[in-house]
């Protein structure tokens, strides 16, 4: 496998995202998919870039969700990252409860820490900008219509 190959999302998860969206008699042709892995990884690419530069600068090593929602947001992909700011908001709500039944109490802890997205990071700066973390339905376009059965 070349290295062009290896940089790339497999084809196989690109396909199977593709044909989720699509009526179920749909063919999807492999130039297509391929044209959508390359255009799928080229984005995620420019994401992380401008997540990794803001984390240098900040003499931070790793790139958090938080990171990656502030650079959706400062290229420009606002509707992107107030949905990911939800996703992630609820994920860490999720390990948080899933942590607390571990330790037997069941119930999420108040104190723990909010997304640093929204809170100003873990050095206590404040982010450019702060999204209410609202949970609502994300509007699809028509190819959301439920397909019959």
């Amino acid at each position: 496998m070349d290295d062009e190959q290896e940089r790339l999302l497999p084809i196989a998860n690109v396909g199977r995202i593709m044909k989720q969206i699509l009526p179920p008699t749909a063919k999807i042709s492999k130039e297509a998919k391929q044209t959508m892995q390359e255009c799928a990884t080229e984005f995620i690419s420019f994401v992380t870039a401008e997540a990794s530069d803001k984390c240098h600068k900040e003499n931070r090593k790793t790139v958090n969700g938080d990171d990656i929602c502030w650079a959706l947001s400062t290229l420009g992909f606002d509707n992107y990252a107030e949905a990911i700011v939800r996703y992630l908001y609820k994920y860490r709500e999720a390990e948080r409860l899933k942590a607390n039944q571990n330790k037997g109490n069941g119930t999420p802890d108040n104190h723990e820490e909010e997304s640093n997205y929204r809170s100003g990071g873990p050095h206590g700066r404040q982010t450019e900008l702060p999204i209410p973390l609202e949970f609502r339905d994300m509007e699809r376009g028509d190819n959301s219509q439920a397909r019959p059965s």
